[in-house]
């Protein structure tokens, strides 16, 4: 199962069930993203001028390093003239017109939690800079350790948190530095602290959240001045705000939570900018208030987004707001002018299929990078005083003269147009008897991933076509394109799948017998069921940590999750509708004696999202009916293969595994029968094996 609405998305796209986990819904800078994917630093790197503002060093850096060449570096965070990043297995700062040196100060080694490989996820630093706070996790596990550092002439930890989700600091009236913390039980998060340090200790419940299905995230305001409680469910939040010069007084609500009305909270200049969807048309809209007079009867409406728009950021500045957007299936991004409430709208480059939003405190500009799955990310930057975009300059990747990107739509059975992304290679001949990669989600209104991955950059490379089919009950088209595949629609994403597989062979994209398909977590059940009712339309299908029996589910209400999930697949335990409807597509629920397509499955052993007994159960039960249908076939049947990959570790999805990423590789290519040779030596240039 799965968690979040994901209507405001996280800088890293990481899409889990249930957790509550705060990254799916907060705006930017509010969390942190640790697979953030740069140019490698070079050994013969020549320092850069510290006079050069923070766009040119960008420009520059890249202008000086190969873009083939890639690497995940650790979350970085900038306060008060340091840089506070990780360095090997240290937490460590340096002087931000040092941070490119190894002139850095050690603050913790992250050995001494004893962890196997741990890495950080997040770091917050205290308002003066007496302490920092860093929340650090391992790649196969989801639980995590926040560790307070007092910074000194000998940095030492003060304390450290378990299972802590969001936390922020804040000062208080004397001064004293005051960090507030969620903490996360059974993947549930609905208890707020707040702790003290120093020579008055103090460590306090300061909310728990009753109801179950909601969870609860912290946000600090872009400016510092309020931090917000965040109390959300799918469909439903309730905002609180605690004042950030006088974080001991009682939190005021903005508004009690009225069932089907999302909001989320920024602050400037005394007033709040509150992104709703109340009001109609249901979409995301932007209204302001008064901070003094914050409920919802006091709402003025200030900025309305286009039909079939998604919100995917806020940033708040100075004298601008600036939204990035998806609309129609292209990026933009909106510059408003809060001075005279001008609007400047940009349409972002067309092969550019996702966001990566820069923390950022430059109130002159705003820096985000763009990238899509065959793509690195390349850096832009806005720049207020100008009013104008500009892109870093230098090497141009060869991939955008080698490729095509197109945007085509395919007629699903009800006459909805559903949007898809395309990749191929621009000399690609006979273009239908070119494997084809299949791409879906259809869940929580989130967006499919469209981040840079190197594996696809290479099957492109030789010769796939990649197709990203955005079906209903994701988000790309606003939150009513998730209503209408969520609970008892849930099918029209089933549909919409059908409808772009057949569209795209239609058009002279590959064939039946040279297309593939591949899904994780919540994307399993369109995969699935689309395996049971038209198994004919593919050849081989890769799953990750895939959600296969949604009736079983749904209906054990001592999993952590369930409750948690009801607004988006329905509860059969107490709504017989709801029950026969998850029956009719639910993968488990319809597997027959037929032919199927190649399954190769990759599944975690300690995964508390999508247990591990499920997608065993599932995949023995298939084996079962494709071995009956081999009985009654007869002899000369060749059977599919269906492998169950079953790693270590508690994590729910591992997006930069080098050993799934080739074993899945090496399973598409043999299902194929093709050379896999090239596309390995490929892989080299970015994966470190």
């Amino acid at each position: 199962m799965l968690e979040c609405n994901g209507m405001i998305t996280p800088h890293c796209s990481l899409d889990l069930p249930g957790s509550g986990d705060p990254s799916h819904l907060s705006f930017r800078s509010s969390w942190d993203y640790r697979h953030d994917l740069q140019p490698v630093k070079q050994e013969n790197e020549k320092p850069l001028p510290e006079n050069m503002d923070a766009f040119e060093k960008v420009r520059t850096k890249l202008e000086t390093q190969p873009q083939e060449e890639y690497e995940i570096i650790s979350v970085e965070v900038k306060h008060g003239g340091f840089v506070y990043y990780q360095e090997g297995c240290c937490l460590v700062r340096s002087k931000d017109e040092e941070a490119d040196n190894d002139n850095y100060e050690v603050l913790f080694n992250l050995e001494e939690l004893k962890l196997d490989q741990p890495f950080i996820d997040c770091i917050r630093v205290a308002p003066d800079e007496k302490y920092v706070a860093a929340k650090i996790r391992t790649e196969d596990s989801e639980a995590s350790t926040c560790v307070i550092i007092k910074l000194s002439d000998q940095p030492v930890m003060e304390a450290s948190f378990p299972n802590v989700s969001s936390f922020e600091w804040v000062k208080d009236e004397e001064d004293e530095d005051v960090l507030f913390y969620t903490f996360q039980r059974n993947l549930r998060c609905h208890d707020v602290y707040r702790a003290t340090f120093g020579d008055n200790k103090r460590n306090e419940r300061f909310y728990t959240e009753k109801d179950p299905s909601y969870f609860v995230f912290l946000y600090l305001t872009k400016d510092s001045r309020f931090l917000t409680i965040n109390i959300m469910n799918k469909t439903t939040s309730e905002v609180w705000l605690i004042d950030g010069l006088s974080p001991w007084d009682p939190p005021v609500l903005i508004q009690k939570r009225i069932h089907g009305v999302l909001y989320y909270v920024e602050h400037r200049d005394d007033e709040l900018y509150i992104l709703t969807n109340v009001g109609e048309p249901t979409e995301f809209k932007l209204m302001r208030t008064a901070a003094d007079t914050p409920a919802i009867m006091n709402w003025d409406l200030f900025f309305t987004m286009k039909r079939n728009t998604k919100v995917i950021d806020l940033d708040m500045f100075k004298d601008h707001c600036v939204l990035f957007l998806k609309h129609s299936n292209l990026l933009y991004v909106n510059v408003i002018g809060l001075a005279d409430d001008s609007v400047r709208s940009l349409k972002l480059p067309p092969w550019a299929c996702g966001f990566i939003m820069d923390t950022n405190s430059d109130p002159k500009n705003c820096p985000f990078q763009l990238c899509s799955p065959i793509r690195p990310p390349k850096y832009y930057t806005y720049k207020f005083a100008e009013g104008k975009l500009f892109e870093e300059t230098g090497h141009e990747d060869p991939i955008t003269k080698t490729s095509r990107v197109l945007r085509l739509e395919a007629k699903s059975k009800d006459g909805k147009l559903v949007p898809m992304t395309v990749f191929h290679k621009t000399d690609s001949e006979d273009l239908q008897k070119k494997p084809l990669l299949i791409h879906v989600y259809g869940a929580y209104g989130m967006d499919l991933k469209m981040n840079f991955r190197p594996e696809r950059r290479v099957l492109v490379d030789d010769g796939w076509i990649l197709a990203y089919c955005h079906v209903r009950g994701g988000g790309e088209l606003g939150l009513q394109w998730h209503a209408d595949g969520r609970l008892t629609k849930k099918l029209n994403g089933l549909a919409d799948l059908e409808a772009c597989i057949k569209t795209l062979h239609g058009q002279g994209f590959s064939q039946p017998s040279l297309t593939t398909l591949t899904a994780f977590s919540a994307g399993g059940v369109l995969a699935g069921a689309l395996c049971n009712c038209n198994p004919e339309l593919l050849r081989a299908v890769t799953l990750e940590a895939p959600f296969l029996d949604v009736l079983n589910t749904m209906m054990d209400t001592t999993l952590p999750l369930t409750l948690e999930e009801l607004e988006e697949w329905g509860n059969p335990s107490s709504d017989e509708k709801h029950k026969n409807y998850i029956k009719r597509y639910c993968p488990y629920q319809n597997i027959k004696p037929q032919h199927y397509p190649s399954v190769h499955i990759t599944a975690y052993e300690n995964d508390e999202r999508v247990p591990l007994k499920g997608i065993v159960s599932y995949t023995e039960k298939l084996k079962e009916a494709i071995s009956e249908h081999a009985k009654d076939t007869g002899e000369g049947y060749q059977a599919p293969n269906i492998i169950l990959d079953i790693q270590p570790g508690g994590n729910h999805v591992i997006e930069d595994s080098h050993k799934k990423i080739t074993a899945q590789i090496k399973f598409l290519y043999e299902e194929l029968g093709l050379d896999s040779t090239s596309v390995f030596e490929d892989l080299k240039k970015y994966l470190k094996f």
